[in-house]
């Protein structure tokens, strides 16, 4: 189930697509990528890291920011297209 729960702001939506972009881009290299190049996938791991921490820390922020409302086992999600926020849940 989906439910809107806010918005965010322009600005605060390119923040989080560009970070959704680089993680979903590092996922897709990190499947083509094999450890023999070992400096190169260092980086890919270190950079993967980064970018997953970066993508949490935009969600717990704007979640303070806004007091959107979470439950146990759910996610938000956002609307690209329109800066909506959902709360999506199993049910």
């Amino acid at each position: 189930m989906k439910k809107i729960v806010g918005t965010v702001t322009a600005q605060e939506r390119d923040e989080i697509q560009s970070l959704y972009e680089r993680k979903n881009g590092l996922a897709e290299l990190a499947r083509i990528l094999t450890a023999e190049n070992a400096q190169l996938y260092d980086r890919l791991v270190k950079d993967m890291s980064e970018t997953a921490t970066k993508f949490q820390n935009w969600w717990d922020e704007m979640a303070r920011k806004y007091q959107w409302e979470g439950v146990e086992n759910g996610h938000w999600e956002i609307d690209f297209s329109d800066c909506s926020i959902y709360l999506v849940t199993a049910e």
